[in-house]
């Protein structure tokens, strides 16, 4: 991954110092390189997931206080056992750190906290939900024994479920938006660096001449434009080809 910002960084800098093509095809390159750039800067950041997860734990201190009252203190997670609190709060972690994916880590997620409800912590999963205390009490019990559920219970579980599915859904949106976040404001000094490196390498380390101002603003812009670069520059490509046949 180093080596492809540093691969990157020496695209901008060359694209942005190149004067053997048009105008239009200088400004794609120049937006497909500063793009390339923006992407391996923000996997560099991403890849510090190696050190003790790294920039990878922003968001699970959000997750874990959203989901912390859904995982009370009962029989059926007892400290020790591989449905405690801890044991399931390490369990998300590993699978946020390793990226699964975010619907994947939500259902794992409910069906965990699910495990540890019983009959003695129903009524607080009901208070939280929005739920009949009684009714979701007996619902665990017949769950528990096997016992069919009626119509009017069937309609409570459900409804407890899309609660949850809510609740838990929400949790793993905010923490997502903060490690993007996270990820993409430490992006930008690493792509400022990778740009002023490629610009005087480009110049045998001189600092004279080697256009430092012209790295440093496309160092800055290089993170936020890498996910639209593409687009972007089909746009120039396409205004400029209107152009020209406007003229013509």
């Amino acid at each position: 991954m180093f080596f492809q910002a540093v691969s990157a960084a020496n695209q901008v800098a060359a694209a942005a110092q190149s004067s053997s093509i048009s105008p239009v095809d200088h400004l794609m390159a120049l937006i497909t390189a500063v793009g390339a750039l923006g992407t391996a800067a923000y996997g560099l950041v991403d890849s510090s997931k190696g050190f003790g997860g790294g920039v990878s734990l922003r968001g699970l201190a959000y997750i874990r206080t959203s989901l912390t009252p859904l995982l009370p203190d009962t029989a059926a997670g007892a400290a020790g056992t591989a449905l405690s609190r801890d044991a399931i709060f390490e369990t998300l972690k590993s699978n946020w750190i390793n990226g699964a994916d975010s619907s994947d880590q939500q259902a794992i997620a409910k069906s965990l906290i699910k495990l540890r409800m019983d009959a003695a912590s129903a009524a607080g999963f009901a208070k939280i939900t929005g739920v009949s205390p009684t009714d979701l009490a007996n619902i665990v019990g017949k769950m528990s024994d096997g016992t069919a559920l009626t119509p009017a219970e069937t309609d409570t579980y459900a409804r407890f479920d899309l609660v949850l599915s809510t609740i838990v859904g929400q949790a793993y949106q905010r923490a997502d938006q903060q490690y993007r976040n996270t990820a993409k404001l430490f992006s930008v000094p690493v792509s400022v660096a990778l740009a002023m490196v490629a610009a005087l390498a480009m110049h045998h380390w001189q600092w004279s001449g080697a256009h430092l101002g012209i790295a440093l603003v496309l160092g800055l812009v290089a993170t936020p434009l890498a996910p639209i670069a593409k687009d972007v520059s089909s746009a120039v490509q396409t205004a400029a080809q209107a152009v020209q046949s406007w003229k013509s």
